[in-house]
């Protein structure tokens, strides 16, 4: 089950990568929904979309 919580999080992560608060609050969702371990790869995951985006960088304070 928490394998595929990790991967509906970061479709919808994905989805919202247009919208900076959107992202954001997704962000915070998941660092509340998501085990120790899922965390660590989606600061990875994360990071990726930054690249891309560079406006979603706002959102790294949620991750630390």
């Amino acid at each position: 089950m928490s394998k595929e919580m990790f991967e509906y999080t970061k479709m919808i992560l994905k989805k919202v990568s247009f919208d900076v608060h959107l992202f954001c609050k997704e962000v915070k969702k998941a660092m509340n929904n998501l085990l120790p371990h899922e965390i660590e790869e989606l600061k990875i995951y994360i990071q990726s979309l930054i690249e891309k985006n560079p406006k979603l960088d706002q959102c790294m304070i949620y991750l630390n």
